[in-house]
């Protein structure tokens, strides 16, 4: 390692080696000192906000690949390594790139046997990583019983309950709660957006489907997102600004939130999208604003239509489609309901969950392959 001197400041102190000068904060180096965090429960214990005045340096020093830095008023001397100061420790293994994908994806859909899924870790953490890049996969084989779904959900996350209970049954009711439960189509939408916090990951487990009609439709909202801003970028603008009202009620339950049709994060880059004409409120910005996001909007939904961005295809019993419901825009073509039996059984789990999981196989993995 070359020589790396040391400099004190007032607020932090400055690294300066051939590479050129690094600068570090006292108060985040106080907070990435070991020190601070219990190894058994992995949680903070130390409070910054404890200290009498903001911590300042007495002395610093590089010794390997550890910087040392004995405080002032405490009677403490921090060792952070290099890895900890340049990021490394912070990496993120799901923070994965999005794969956007259109029209001709339906091929190149990652697929699984729930069998592997639930016993091998590698299959599980490929399908988390499907999910957290395509946004889409198929586990096929499932077990035809009610407790095959439970069983595959919670082999990525908990079960994220809804106004309609942990699972929802799509198939013709006598008296529905919600257009999927009828046999006529179904638009381009996400579900349920009238929640405060709509659910993130969507399971399908197709029980039976033996009618005329009634093809799944699939489209990376992401990509379409995109292209919207490419072709457009006003309108992806002011969708990406603004937030529209969405409800769901029936007699029991009456939700309402605002989203964003175009979410982005805070580098700019598409997340996902929210939208459902058949849970869309009444628009409440103002009439003035209202000018030029109607256009906006409509050529969204337009674009949401062409055949570039969908994939269509009839849904197989034993299959369970698993999609990014903040990504993924589905939709269904009508069926004729007295020409056999179609019953998909769903559930949601949290986008985090799955993070969560994908992120202790990686590293359960990776300890693994570092052993052999």
């Amino acid at each position: 390692m070359p020589d790396i001197s040391v400099t004190l400041g007032p607020k932090g102190l400055t690294l300066t080696s051939p590479d050129g000068e690094f600068y570090l904060n006292y108060c985040w180096l106080r907070d990435a000192c070991s020190s601070c965090i219990d190894p058994q429960t992995r949680e903070r214990i130390f409070d910054v906000a404890s200290l009498e005045q903001l911590p300042t340096a007495k002395e610093a020093w590089v010794d390997g690949n550890f910087l040392y830095v004995d405080w002032a008023a405490e009677d403490l001397i921090s060792k952070i390594s290099f890895s900890q100061l340049n990021g490394a420790e912070a990496t993120d293994p799901a923070a994965l790139p999005k794969n956007l994908w259109y029209g001709d994806f339906l091929p190149r859909i990652k697929q699984f046997r729930q069998s592997d899924v639930l016993s091998d870790d590698a299959a599980r953490a490929e399908l988390c990583r499907a999910l957290i890049e395509d946004g889409i996969s198929i586990v096929t084989e499932m077990d035809n019983d009610d407790d095959s779904l439970p069983r595959l959900v919670n082999a990525i996350g908990p079960i994220t309950p809804s106004a309609e209970g942990l699972f929802f049954d799509v198939q013709v009711e006598i008296d529905p709660t919600n257009l999927a439960f009828t046999a006529g189509p179904l638009e381009m939408h996400t579900d349920l957006p009238g929640e405060e916090t709509a659910p993130g990951v969507q399971f399908l487990h197709c029980m039976a489907n033996s009618v005329e009609g009634g093809l799944s439709l699939f489209l990376d909202g992401a990509a379409a997102a995109e292209t919207l801003r490419a072709e457009d970028p006003d309108a992806f603008d002011i969708l990406s600004t603004y937030d529209i009202p969405f409800f769901y009620r029936h007699n029991n339950w009456d939700y309402r939130a605002h989203q964003r049709v175009i979410e982005l994060d805070t580098a700019g880059r598409v997340t996902g999208v929210t939208i459902s004409q058949h849970l869309q409120d009444n628009f409440d910005l103002p009439q003035h604003v209202l000018d030029y996001y109607y256009p906006a909007f409509i050529k969204f939904l337009k674009l949401l239509q062409e055949d570039r961005f969908l994939i269509r295809f009839k849904s197989q019993a034993g299959n369970c489609v698993i999609f990014d419901n903040h990504r993924i825009v589905h939709g269904r073509e009508g069926y004729v309901a007295d020409s056999g039996k179609r019953h998909m059984r769903g559930c949601y789990t949290d986008r985090g969950a799955l993070r969560s999981t994908y992120r202790v196989l990686a590293r359960k993995l990776a300890s693994q392959n570092q052993s052999v």
